[in-house]
């Protein structure tokens, strides 16, 4: 920071030093943020082939943005406005306007001019310093800048002169109604997502308070922890925070600003009087006479149970799950696949998990994935991953006959999207210690076997070391693997492969050497030290520790 600037500002305020570099940070943080702001404000969206989601966050950075400029409004947006654009315009014709009329302004006018706006100086001084500019430049920006303020100014008293006195048009005019944006929202009222006003506030666990469709978004992707506290959810209820959202209508009452309504396109639950009505004669349709109309509804109840979870709370209530499962056993192959991608879909949300395995999907969804068509086989493996995110259903699903085999033919033989919705299934499942030796069983190690030679596909391979890596710390299984002749396929990834996947196969070759000399020989007589030895020197942390562990291992062999 500019040490004579903070010097001068604490002979006139006596301000601690601390007090000014924080302050100085905070205005050069919010420039950067006005900055962003206007960047995104500006940005011609539509040019741009973006989906709904991605325009969303965008919208919602926007509103965040902005809020923040509000909260931290002792600064005039004006300045950082009118300093952006003296910063564009070449160097040589910054103050040339004010030159040409009125001359360049001696020492002693140029000193009285910025004792008076000593904030506004300093305000220059630290935008200019983050925006590259020269100090030798900065007296002729403030020169130009509190010229063109006071010009601003000089307008702006005398519009407020000509709109002072509102004409008969606009005295009945709607738009002189206060709205939201013109008055200081209390920030309990704030969602702490969006920033803005809540419409539809519910209590998470952890006690904090959020806009519905925020945080069912923030829950919906993935996320398991508070957003304003980081703690982790207990549960995913959202409980209505009904006392606040009175204390919102009616400190909406007393500003004369419109309410907030909840929308049925906003995500946020429930306006369903009609929405309720429909999704019941779908579910009725599922259970049709004619095959039309269950296929018909079966692929509309797949498209509503992806847009939002109310969809998915809705249609668990109105029976959809068992009406769906019976769908499984179809002999068209097409209302086949709409029903196990609706049953995925319905999985998404949590507590619809338990209610699809009760109802005796996991059977049927078996079926699909042996002999279904090839989506379907698709979907069904990424259904089984869903379910199997509850530790219970990993065991259900895996004592399930055929399930782990059929889930291990897809990983030979589907398609690339195929096998890797079989891949992050098999991961998934294998995490329970039983499920290991039955994917061993049912031949896992062959297609992943195959899967570490493929080169042209190292997402191939990074699926199949994180599979054996959870798969190596079963003792059978740890043999198996040894015996598939794995070892050589995993000391050449050392050698040429990306770190993430050195680092997992020097992880596994370290568990297949524990307390094996056998395999530790081998690994010795295939010339594994010279690639551990630059591992240990050049990997991640982990790598490192990987193959020093081993290095030792074989140094210790040796002597023996």
């Amino acid at each position: 920071m500019n040490q004579g600037n903070d010097a001068a500002i604490v002979g006139a305020g006596q301000v601690a030093p601390q007090d000014v570099i924080c302050n100085n940070v905070a205005i050069q943080f919010k420039f950067v943020t006005w900055q962003l702001q206007t960047v995104l404000a500006s940005l011609p969206q539509s040019r741009f082939q973006i989906s709904d989601e991605v325009q969303e966050e965008v919208d919602l950075v926007r509103a965040q943005l902005r809020r923040e400029m509000e909260k931290k409004g002792e600064i005039d947006v004006n300045i950082f406005s009118k300093m952006h654009d003296i910063l564009a315009l070449p160097v040589s014709t910054i103050g040339s306007q004010s030159e040409q009329s009125h001359g360049q302004p001696d020492t002693a006018q140029m000193e009285s001019l910025c004792n008076d706006h000593l904030e506004l100086q300093n305000i220059i001084t630290l935008v200019s310093e983050i925006s590259g500019v020269p100090k030798s430049d900065t007296k002729r920006i403030t020169s130009h800048l509190i010229e063109g303020l006071e010009n601003m100014r000089v307008t702006d008293s005398k519009r407020s002169v000509n709109v002072s006195q509102p004409s008969d048009e606009t005295k009945g005019s709607p738009q002189t109604h206060k709205k939201s944006d013109a008055v200081a929202i209390p920030e309990d009222f704030r969602c702490p997502i969006s920033l803005e006003l809540m419409r539809d506030p519910v209590i998470v666990s952890t006690g904090q308070t959020y806009e519905r469709a925020f945080i069912q978004r923030w829950i919906d992707c993935g996320n398991r922890t508070c957003p304003k506290t980081q703690q982790k959810l207990q549960n995913l209820t959202l409980t209505p925070n009904y006392v606040l959202r009175s204390l919102i209508l009616q400190w909406c009452e007393e500003k004369g600003i419109e309410p907030p309504t909840r929308s049925k396109n906003d995500g946020s639950y429930l306006e369903v009087g009609g929405e309720r009505v429909v999704i019941e004669t779908l579910v009725r349709n599922l259970s049709s006479s004619s095959l039309d109309e269950r296929k018909s509804a079966a692929a509309e109840i797949r498209s509503l149970a992806k847009k939002s979870t109310d969809n998915r709370i809705l249609l668990a209530e109105s029976g959809a799950i068992p009406a769906l499962v019976k769908l499984l056993s179809s002999k068209d192959l097409k209302t086949q696949e709409h029903a196990v991608t609706s049953l995925l879909n319905l999985s998404i949300y949590d507590q619809n998990k338990e209610l699809i395995v009760v109802a005796g999907a996991i059977v049927p969804i078996i079926q699909v994935l042996r002999k279904g068509g090839m989506e379907a086989r698709e979907n069904a493996a990424a259904a089984i991953f869903s379910l199997s995110l509850i530790d219970d259903n990993k065991i259900t699903i895996g004592s399930t006959p055929g399930a782990i085999e059929a889930l291990v033919e897809l990983l030979q033989s589907g398609s690339p999207r195929g096998r890797k919705d079989a891949a992050t299934a098999l991961f998934n499942l294998c995490i329970y210690q039983a499920n290991k030796v039955r994917a061993v069983r049912a031949g896992i190690l062959a297609p992943l076997i195959q899967m570490l030679q493929d080169s042209s596909r190292n997402g191939a391979i990074d699926e199949a070391l994180t599979i054996l890596s959870v798969l190596v710390s079963h003792h059978e299984c740890k043999t198996a693997i040894a015996k598939a002749h794995a070892i050589p396929f995993l000391i050449d990834l050392l050698r040429s492969s990306q770190a993430r996947n050195k680092e997992n196969a020097a992880a596994i070759l370290l568990a297949l050497c524990k307390k094996d000399a056998e395999n530790l020989a081998c690994i010795g007589r295939l010339g594994a030290q010279i690639p551990l030895t630059e591992l240990s020197k050049t990997g991640t942390d982990r790598a490192k520790r990987k193959a020093t562990s081993l290095l030792e291992h074989l140094s210790k062999l040796q002597v023996l």
